[in-house]
């Protein structure tokens, strides 16, 4: 299997591919956000990526640039932003929060919405998949 750099080109047409698979699957989650990510310190390309998060639809859409009216906006380091997104790891974003190398612009309330108890176990799937890409 292919592996690619996490949100380099060839790994979000890759996961948009996977998700595109699950897409109807699973719900997206009790509370709606629209969340725009701002990822700094990217090892490649300008150095910083502009991505968002929008379940507003019923459905979980990720993609590159921004949303327009975002509940909250987020800016955190590539290192940091891989570990929570792809590797599932919640501490190591609490960990930056309180560090102060995450800061959140917007309604926070909406951030530790998504951070449910009991992960549908297709999303796991998914996430699994997207995680075996990242090289």
């Amino acid at each position: 299997m292919a592996k690619y750099p996490f949100l380099s080109d060839e790994w979000v047409a890759e996961a948009r591919r996977i998700r595109e698979e699950y897409r109807g699957r699973f719900p997206a989650g009790s509370q709606p956000v629209r969340m725009n990510e701002i990822i700094t310190e990217v090892p490649f390309g300008t150095g910083t990526i502009e991505a968002h998060l929008d379940s507003s639809s019923g459905e979980v859409e990720m993609d590159l640039g921004h949303l327009e009216h975002p509940d909250l906006t987020i800016t955190l380091d590539y290192a940091t932003a891989r570990a929570v997104f792809v590797d599932g790891n919640p501490q190591a974003g609490m960990q930056a929060f309180m560090a102060g190398r995450i800061k959140v612009d917007g309604d926070v309330t909406r951030l530790l919405g998504l951070l449910g108890p009991n992960p549908d176990p297709g999303a796991l799937e998914l996430a699994g998949r997207i995680k075996d890409i990242t090289g």
